[in-house]
């Protein structure tokens, strides 16, 4: 399955949604198309208000176009639209498209970079297209940040038809959002953010935007889904929505029946390259934030609490006597970084942050990044079946970021001995001959795993040779007869399974709960 998104990057749910030409854009609408389509009337008086005209009219002036220009070094193909085989335009499309890749037919090089491409010729500039909207009417633009990157020039274009030369206030990668500044010569027609964290799955919704370069075009549903994961970044929590979300929208506002932008506009999902009802879009209440702080310094500053966090599953729930799957378990703490200063450790498992419950392990960093830097909070944590609760000032993650990145310090390992056999797995002491031979870096200290036995219940957990045991049931061991003799002690207290804290050849942690024999 095919998934578009506008912009440069290739990201595969930000290839973007960049118009093509206009002539190619009518074709993909009508590629497919088989006769008349006939709606039951009864499931078309239920798809909302009688007419939203009045809305429309009333937010339609706040709608941007925005278009972008990047000269690059050498020659791109145009990207090639996904038709079904067998399609009467089949034929049609690949002489288009493969016209303009030799420089020729009437697009030129217009629709923005696509995969492969010639590498030579010179250099030369590519367009691409996308949405936008007014959210002060001093001059203040909200987008996509794949829709502006990389360009050499920013031009919003408005429904008057003027257009205006923009300057980038500020991005953020991890949510996908830009903030553009234009001097007007007088005040703009703006809109602003609604309350998207009350809004209901089957809730009314407008898009407007710029699909396949057609600007203004008003398209409505409903919300289908709340709090979506795409894997797009670390702060995911789309709304899923139905409205027709084009090549070309992303960046423009979703809209509330009040007017408000309750989401902005990013990624479809589409076999096809054009709207199957699979649309998503940022809720207000992430944007929100995350523009202010654009506006005020030109970069975020999310708050940090200084750990590597795991999903808690059912089996390592059991081994840390959580009794049901929750919260996000810590895999390992920064040196000196918030966490570590209030005494919180790897094993512990957060449950609650700063009054809010922790359910699932995704929730955690998009709450810490909203907190404010430098605020005191309360973390409560399960530490060996005992809840606990701590107090944190957080940091500021781009801060934090950028001292782990310049962290080289790699202390020397002790000295090792031979091998021992427990849950399959054959260990040996982390000697320099054991470094050597899994290419393991000198700050991981432990138990070097030597072979894992095929079909053991340690192979069905992906733990590879190389991997290192740091931790068994939240106690550090340093020795093969550690891990036996902690093993060994969990299943006389009835445990079904241990609680390894494993560090793989680089040094990152992960916890896996293996079943004991």
């Amino acid at each position: 399955m095919a998934v578009w998104l506008n912009g440069f990057e290739t990201h595969p749910l930000r290839k973007a949604t960049r118009a093509f030409t206009s002539a190619a854009a009518a074709l993909v609408m009508v590629a497919g198309f088989a006769g008349p389509l006939s709606v039951p009337s009864a499931f078309a008086a239920g798809q909302g208000p009688d007419s939203v005209a009045d809305l429309a009219e009333q937010v339609m002036d706040a709608v941007v176009n925005i278009s972008t220009s990047q000269t690059i070094a050498e020659q791109r193909q145009v990207p090639l639209p996904q038709v079904p085989d067998g399609s009467p335009f089949q034929n049609f499309f690949d002489d288009f498209f493969n016209k303009q890749n030799q420089g020729g037919g009437d697009g030129g090089s217009d629709g923005g970079s696509g995969d492969g491409g010639d590498t030579g010729g010179e250099p030369h500039k590519v367009q691409s297209l996308g949405s936008g909207f007014v959210l002060d009417a001093s001059g203040i633009i909200v987008t996509n940040n794949h829709v502006i990157e990389d360009a050499d020039e920013i031009t919003v274009n408005f429904t008057d038809g003027s257009k205006l030369k923009a300057e980038l206030v500020g991005k953020d990668e991890k949510t996908d959002l830009a903030v553009l500044r234009v001097k007007p010569d007088k005040p703009l027609k703006a809109v602003k953010f609604g309350d998207s964290v009350h809004l209901r799955v089957g809730d009314w919704v407008m898009a407007i935007g710029n699909p396949f370069g057609l600007g203004g075009t008003v398209t409505t549903g409903i919300v289908s889904a709340r709090n979506r994961d795409i894997n797009s970044g670390p702060y995911d929590n789309f709304l899923q929505t139905d409205a027709a979300i084009n090549r070309g929208n992303s960046g423009g506002p979703l809209f509330n029946e009040k007017g408000e932008v309750v989401g902005i506009n990013t990624a479809i999902i589409s076999p096809s390259g054009g709207s199957i009802g699979i649309g998503f879009s940022i809720p207000s209440e992430i944007a929100s934030g995350v523009v202010q702080q654009l506006r005020d310094f030109g970069v975020t500053h999310r708050g940090w609490l200084g750990v590597n966090i795991q999903e808690v599953t059912d089996d390592l729930a059991e081994s840390l006597g959580l009794g049901k799957a929750r919260g996000a378990l810590v895999a390992n703490v920064t040196a000196g970084g918030p966490a570590a200063d209030a005494k919180i450790e790897a094993g512990d498992v957060i449950v609650e942050f700063d009054g809010q419950p922790i359910k699932e392990m995704r929730e955690l960093p998009r709450i810490v990044a909203n907190t404010p830097v430098d605020k005191e909070v309360s973390v409560k944590v399960v530490r060996k079946g005992k809840e606990m609760e701590f107090k944190v000032k957080l940091g500021r993650l781009e801060e934090g970021e950028k001292a782990a990145a310049n962290d080289k310090s790699k202390p020397e390992a002790d000295k090792p001995k031979p091998a021992e056999k427990v849950l399959g797995l054959t260990l040996g002491e982390l000697n320099d001959d054991a470094r050597t031979k899994f290419k393991i870096g000198a700050d991981v200290k432990g138990v070097v795993i030597a072979e894992v036995a095929a079909g053991s219940a340690a192979a069905d957990k992906n733990i590879q040779p190389g991997d290192t045991i740091v931790e068994v049931a939240q106690e550090s061991v340093a020795k093969p007869e550690d891990v036996t003799a902690i093993v060994a002690k969990q299943k006389d207290q009835g445990r079904k399974s241990a609680l390894l804290l494993l560090a793989n050849p680089a040094g990152e942690l992960r916890f896996v709960a293996v079943k004991i024999d």
